[in-house]
């Protein structure tokens, strides 16, 4: 016959093996969470295209030779966020996306990195003037369509645009050449090579809806590719498994 103290311990050893399960199991979802994150928002970023390039900048100084370029080695990125057709919420738009918190993980050994967002003038996409730089956080607004040069995105998806920039990596004068070439050929002639503009960057990228936000941590080697042997470079990155979003007050 059970006594009244040994049905006590039992009830005491179940409810224990019971909270024990509840803390276990509420320990491997935040172990899963911080592992694979929100992995079912309305907007999820499908895709990273950058575009790495190298131009010659002509200099304001006045100058005897033909060419005088400062030479600026260019990464173009486009981020593009896409509606999830697995959670599709009509009355959830994009209200902002925000890059920030931007972050120098290794800096090249030439040239000075700087950071642009598209022009709102007239022109090229980008232009080297102080008042487009980025200085604590690009954000675009949720809108009709995506509008890089008024800093709009899509409030059902869209694309966002940032440029990184390795600018006056080194000085090119000359008389001799008959044409410039916008490549990889001006860091040959400035003898610089890609293990020195090489360089990584991190940044916040935040996805804020009219219901929620969400962020993640990205990380960027640029240029991405080998500048000794390409001319440019290219990279489609679709893969984001690597880029944990996690929801945010």
């Amino acid at each position: 016959m059970i006594t009244e103290k040994r049905k006590e311990t039992i009830k005491l050893i179940v409810a224990i093996t019971i909270l024990a399960l509840l803390l276990l199991f509420v320990a491997i979802m935040m172990i899963k969470y911080e592992v694979e994150g929100e992995t079912n928002m309305p907007y999820q970023l499908s895709k990273i295209v950058v575009i790495g390039t190298v131009e010659g900048v002509e200099t304001e100084e006045k100058s005897k030779e033909k060419w005088n370029f400062d030479i600026y080695q260019n990464n173009d990125v486009y981020f593009y966020i896409d509606q999830n057709t697995n959670n599709i919420k009509e009355d959830e738009l994009i209200k902002s996306v925000k890059i920030s918190n931007i972050q120098i993980k290794s800096a090249p050994q030439k040239g000075t990195l700087k950071t642009y967002m598209p022009n709102s003038e007239a022109g090229r996409i980008y232009t080297y003037d102080e008042q487009f730089l980025v200085e604590e956080k690009l954000e675009y607004k949720g809108s009709s369509g995506s509008n890089a040069s008024n800093l709009e995105i899509g409030s059902k998806g869209g694309q966002v645009l940032i440029r990184f920039s390795n600018s006056s990596i080194g000085n090119y004068t000359s008389d001799k050449d008959k044409e410039i070439v916008h490549n990889n050929t001006l860091l040959k002639k400035i003898k610089a090579i890609n293990e020195e503009i090489k360089f990584s960057i991190t940044c916040d990228f935040t996805i804020e809806t009219t219901k929620a936000k969400y962020q993640a941590e990205i990380e960027l080697e640029l240029p991405t590719g080998n500048l000794d042997e390409e001319e440019n470079c290219y990279l489609e990155k679709t893969d984001m498994k690597d880029i944990i979003f996690k929801r945010v007050k």
